[in-house]
């Protein structure tokens, strides 16, 4: 489906947020399906009449399954500074995870070291750092019960591949329909219950706060939690 005005949560001079639809690529992969910066282009491109295309760098990245706010540059000096604010750790991230497993704690800190085998797109956690691993942190909440699963509120402290699902997996609560990190059926949709809630930063260029929330999901599960 084509990016529509619907779609954008966000849009200035230099910068454009998409609520992410689950089962969207950001960057082009071998699958050979269009990516969302393909579409996104495009849609500025139609909206701006620019017929020669238009810029548009990639900030940062969600899962293919996982839904919710993802930032593009509309410049080059924008998508430099905005590369600076998330390598310097300037911007604070909202999740929503829904677990089928109650933590045994209704908040606290995760902290685990990360190696990724690409051959697999598969991330593993260990407790102790170990070679070639980084460093992965977290907060957590837990912010409601609903019909026997559970909402956590997640705050990740970095920004590592498959980091939130790896570390929710390891403290014995997987993800939602996410069978790659030990939840016992995936889904249909091909999506699991974990969404990009809120972005916070300041703005590269205005040097004003900015906040974009996305709404969760319309797909008959994820409205149950909206009033949170």
């Amino acid at each position: 489906m084509p990016i529509t005005e619907s779609d954008i949560l966000y849009e200035d001079n230099h910068l454009i947020a998409v609520n992410k639809r689950a089962g969207d690529i950001v960057q082009v992969d071998e699958t050979g399906d269009e990516p969302l910066d393909e579409q996104v282009k495009k849609y500025i491109a139609k909206k701006y009449n620019k017929p020669n295309g238009a810029f548009l760098g990639v900030v940062h990245r969600l899962d293919r399954p996982v839904s919710g706010v993802i930032l593009f540059a509309k410049t080059s000096k924008a998508l430099e500074r905005m590369n600076a604010v998330f390598k310097n750790r300037e911007v604070r991230k909202t999740y929503f995870a829904v677990v089928r497993n109650k933590p045994a704690r209704p908040e606290g800190n995760l902290v685990h070291w990360l190696i990724k085998n690409p051959q697999k797109n598969l991330v593993t956690a260990y407790n102790k750092e170990v070679p070639n691993s980084q460093r992965s942190e977290l907060d957590y909440k837990l912010l409601a019960e609903v019909g026997g699963y559970y909402l956590l509120q997640v705050n990740p402290l970095t920004g590592r591949s498959h980091q939130i699902r790896v570390q929710l997996s390891t403290m014995n609560c997987p993800i939602v329909g996410d069978n790659k990190y030990g939840y016992p059926r995936g889904s249909r949709k091909g999506s699991i219950c974990l969404h990009a809630r809120k972005l916070e930063f300041i703005h590269p260029v205005q040097k004003e706060p900015v906040s974009i929330f996305a709404k969760l999901p319309v797909d008959g599960f994820w409205e149950k939690f909206e009033q949170f």
